[in-house]
């Protein structure tokens, strides 16, 4: 059985140095915050050799071997955050017991802890984040932070420019609530269809294809181009890249990191 909490923990408790070991735990990919707390005072974090169950404890995290339910976890300095075009019929999920085609099968095993910052539904293509930085996740996924996420939608039947004007101002009702659109613009359209460009901030499951079938015009296609300063571009569906440094950097301001 591992000791409780040593004087060398102590001292990085006491000291300014090191980075909070709840902080190391979601930046590993354990959760928010908040969760990685509550593995600690449940008693399944060690510190070299040593059980911690206090927070506020300060650690080097390159240095000091720290372990979660007795598994040591490996800590980089350098994350790596993956931008993906989400074809149709994938689920955004790394696995899937049914057998059918996850995320997982587009990026493979290179990436260690790789997860996927958000969803897209099954029919829905376009833009996916995925990072092992757990913090940097949480801020992305959090509502308080307001990611915008942009939008191109076909719809069934000709929107004329005073629908897209009301779902900005007044919002339409949901059975969850009143909905607004950030931004709406008619990109081209015929008698038939019309293609919408969308911007939203709501996380709300399916939210554009429930905002255009309450209003009468109900989604073929949606595609996602763009998550905060991060935009889809030339990127082929079924294909990912990794981001630009600046690319990091602009998602890390926009998410107050």
């Amino acid at each position: 059985m591992p000791h409780q909490y040593s004087r060398a923990a102590k001292a990085h408790e006491d000291s300014q140095e090191g980075v909070r070991l709840q902080k190391v735990l979601a930046q590993a990919g354990f959760g928010s915050r908040r969760k990685c707390e509550t593995m600690i005072t449940d008693g399944r974090v060690e510190v070299d050799g040593d059980l911690v169950t206090e927070l506020g404890v300060r650690v080097d995290p390159l240095h000091q071997e720290i372990r979660v339910d007795g598994s040591r976890i490996h800590i980089s300095n350098r994350h790596v955050t993956l931008a993906l075009n989400k074809p149709r019929k994938v689920l955004s999920t790394m696995d899937d017991p049914k057998g059918r085609w996850t995320l997982r099968d587009i990026v493979g095993d290179r990436y260690e802890r790789i997860f996927h910052m958000g969803r897209l539904d099954y029919d829905t293509e376009g833009l996916i984040l995925m990072t092992d930085d757990g913090e940097l996740a949480q801020h992305v996924m959090h509502p308080k932070y307001e990611v915008d996420k942009t939008y191109i939608a076909t719809v069934e039947g000709h929107i004329g420019g005073s629908v897209c004007h009301r779902l900005v101002r007044t919002g339409v009702q949901l059975d969850d609530g009143w909905i607004k659109l950030d931004q709406c613009s008619i990109i081209d359209q015929n008698r038939d269809r019309s293609v919408v460009k969308v911007v939203i901030h709501s996380g709300r499951n399916r939210i554009v294809r429930r905002v255009f079938g309450a209003i009468g015009f109900p989604v073929v296609k949606l595609i996602r181009t763009q998550i905060g300063p991060i935009k889809l571009g030339e990127l082929k569906s079924g294909s990912y890249r990794v981001l630009t440094g600046a690319e990091v950097n602009a998602l890390h301001k926009a998410v107050g990191l």
